[in-house]
């Protein structure tokens, strides 16, 4: 794999080959810019430091890229659950459409960027994904479930576009689970670059396993996608795989669907284990079941056995490899 400095292409997982650096829409405070009000900012160190390795990113302070200075005064949503206002805390100035005019012209241009995701900086009325405190005009909470005005614009453009806010992804799972979507969907477009519909079933086939863990009920949505994906209609079935693939992807994997999945394999292997390592395999996948070990102990067993019987359709699968081992996600789930 290519350093960080080295240039924009890295080793794929999933036995892809090479891919291109993950472009991320970023909140700029958490790469260490200080730009937020107080002229300080929130470094995130796992987004520069683990993630930063795989990606790059795509800046964007939306309070000082429509025109507001640093510092400046804090600011807040005030308005109803339904409809908010980016108002200043003490002066009660309205910088809603300053903000508005502003995310339209920067929304158009973020679009020929073409970025995989975006990690939005937790609770800030600008760009807060979830959970940001709406206020009435007297001061008190009317609801902590509104949307920075930023995020809001970016996600009515950008629907099928996976977010986060960086808060959440001090929890284990959650970013585990982001991750492994930003890697899918960077194979995707690689994919959909190609065009051809056999990409497309190679996607789909290396796929398998980890859109299993998320729903089984939808990877054989998208399998009958996959078993007529030639003809003159092959890019509305890409398009139509691709709104289905992020739905998959958005529905969180727990321990009983993955458990579900390390069976499947276990039985893959029916023909090449011996007693013992059968013995073995599921003992460690019970393991997980039970959360006494994290996922990448039984999985550290099947890349074991896949290498020992040359198993190359497993070789393959991203559930096996969803993302570098060097970032250790897989060690806290």
């Amino acid at each position: 794999m290519a350093s960080p400095q080295s240039g924009v292409i890295m080793r794929d997982i999933g036995g892809t080959g090479n891919m291109e650096k993950i472009k991320i829409g970023i909140s700029s405070c958490l790469l260490g810019s200080q730009v937020r009000f107080d002229g300080q900012h929130k470094h995130d160190r796992f987004i520069t430091g683990t993630l930063g390795k795989y990606c790059e990113f795509i800046p964007i302070c939306p309070e000082v890229e429509c025109g507001l200075p640093v510092p400046r005064e804090a600011m807040r949503l005030v308005g109803t659950i339904h409809e908010q206002r980016l108002v200043t805390n003490k002066t009660g100035v309205d910088h809603t459409d300053r903000m508005l005019n502003w995310a339209s012209v920067r929304l158009e241009k973020l679009e020929k960027e073409e970025p995989v995701a975006f990690i939005f900086k937790s609770k800030s009325p600008s760009s807060g994904h979830r959970a940001v405190k709406v206020y009435k005009e007297d001061g008190n909470v009317v609801s902590r479930s509104g949307r920075g005005i930023f995020a809001q614009a970016f996600t009515e453009r950008f629907p099928d576009i996976p977010v986060e806010d960086e808060g959440r992804l001090n929890d284990a799972v959650i970013r585990e689970n982001f991750i492994e979507t930003i890697f899918t969907m960077q194979r995707w477009r690689d994919v959909v670059r190609d065009g051809s519909p056999k990409e497309l079933v190679n996607f789909h086939t290396r796929h398998k396993y980890a859109l299993m863990a998320h729903s089984p009920e939808k990877l054989r949505q998208l399998g009958k996608i996959v078993s007529d994906a030639g003809g003159i209609e092959r890019f509305g079935k890409q398009d139509k795989y691709r709104e289905i693939l992020g739905q998959t992807l958005a529905i969180k994997k727990n321990r009983k669907k993955t458990y579900n999945v390390l069976l499947h394999i276990v039985g893959y292997f029916k023909k090449n284990l011996s007693p013992e390592e059968k013995k073995e395999l599921i003992a460690a996948s019970e393991r997980y079941h039970e959360e006494t070990a994290p996922l990448i102990v039984p999985l550290t067993l099947i890349n074991h056995y896949v290498m020992k019987y040359s198993q190359t359709y497993l070789e393959k699968q991203t559930f096996l490899n969803p993302h570098p081992i060097e970032m250790g996600l897989l060690n806290h789930v």
